[in-house]
């Protein structure tokens, strides 16, 4: 099943502002946060529709990525990230976006009372959301024209198998916060000219947890996360070019005592081709021909991304004469469109001659035959470069 547009989920144009397409993502949320539809299973599935497109769109790298390539340019294995609104569970999204709707929406607002408020508020400002990481990745031409699936190792902070990732040396060493009563919130009433105003601010003891550590883990020190390693699994389209990224979403740093992982992005690369240049979708290639293939005709093999391919040369063809194979350029990511490959002649002219070459060709000098000519037709220098990259 194919993935709605973001813009579409949260009804905004692409030209949206970031305060307008968090206006948007609110009112989505709102409409069908869990709280608001029981048991609704379609509900929670828009629900975390709906924060997989903020989560996009509230970036400004992911969503210049989006705009440029699609879903292809944030979704990274397929399987990262939200994977169709999936990927992410309810309390990933509260800890993430929860504070952009204050206290009261995922709180007491939909009448959820203390526990909801608790609970929620808890898990939401549970640990350190851990950084992103950026890797590299060199793909060859391949590799792009027909996508490929990489198993890369990457060094990062992970979850601490000890303590699996509380921080925290047992069960017993968690405890609920003395100062917010777990909540990971303090309330502050205070008498002004208006009357009474409540503000709610993080707890400055657990820093928003709601539980206190009283015996760290002997393994990450208390961090709930060690330095180590993964191997994560990419799915990349084909169709990708140089400079690209792509984000998996939570296969950067783990996060302290239990936040949110970051992001993976990776850096698209090109691995330069042997014979082969790269020009958007369309791929050039130049063809030496010797003077007597280029006289009478000939039929040569030539690379292509998808192999080698025949194609014939007809006799009399010029140096600079431009063939064009439709259809064996690149793929453009999310389309049916390709470019194409054009292969550019270049007559090969000998430098050393010996006797009985020179005097043949003197004697076919004077042929007519041998006299430069071109036609009102034909296409001049910078014609055939426009041409080769149109």
């Amino acid at each position: 099943m194919s993935k709605r547009d973001f813009y579409e989920i949260l009804g905004v144009s692409k030209t949206a502002t970031a305060d307008e397409i968090k206006k948007a993502y609110r009112k989505v949320a709102m409409q069908f946060h869990p709280d608001r539809n029981p048991g609704d299973k379609a509900a929670e599935e828009k629900f975390k529709e709906a924060a997989e497109a903020y989560e996009v769109l509230s970036d400004s790298d992911k969503k210049a990525q989006y705009d440029r390539y699609g879903h292809a340019g944030v979704s990274g294995n397929g399987r990262g990230g939200f994977s169709g609104g999936g990927g992410m569970n309810m309390d990933d999204i509260f800890s993430q976006f929860g504070d952009i709707f204050g206290e009261d929406l995922f709180g007491n607002f939909f009448g959820g009372g203390g526990q909801r408020g608790g609970a929620r508020g808890g898990q939401r400002n549970r640990g350190v959301r851990g950084s992103n990481l950026r890797v590299k990745l060199k793909l060859t031409y391949e590799e792009i024209a027909k996508g490929v699936t990489k198993n890369i190792k990457v060094k990062k902070h992970v979850p601490c198998t000890t303590c699996g990732g509380s921080g925290a040396k047992d069960k017993g060493s968690v405890q609920s916060c003395g100062t917010c009563g777990g909540s990971g919130q303090v309330r502050r009433v205070q008498n002004t000219f208006l009357g009474q105003m409540q503000t709610v601010t993080t707890c400055p003891t657990c820093n928003g947890e709601g539980t206190t550590i009283t015996a760290k883990c002997g393994s990450c020190k208390g961090e709930g996360r060690v330095y180590g390693e993964e191997t994560v699994s990419i799915d990349i389209p084909a169709g990708v070019q140089e400079g690209m990224q792509m984000n998996v979403s939570r296969k950067g740093n783990a996060g302290e005592r239990g936040g949110m992982p970051g992001d993976l992005i990776i850096l698209i690369e090109e691995e330069q081709h042997k014979e082969l240049y790269r020009e958007g979708l369309n791929v050039a290639y130049e063809l030496h021909l010797s003077f007597t293939d280029a006289v009478f005709g000939t039929q040569v093999e030539v690379p292509t991304i998808d192999g080698r391919a025949k194609i014939k040369i007809p006799a009399g063809t010029q140096s600079g004469k431009i063939f064009r194979l439709k259809g064996k350029g690149f793929p453009a990511v999310n389309s049916y469109e390709k470019g194409d490959q054009l292969i550019q002649v270049s007559v090969w002219t000998p430098q050393q001659l010996n006797t009985e070459e020179k005097a043949a060709l003197e004697k076919l000098s004077h042929s007519p035959n041998f006299k430069p000519h071109t036609e009102k037709s034909d296409k001049n220098f910078f014609d055939k470069i426009k041409e080769m990259f149109s």
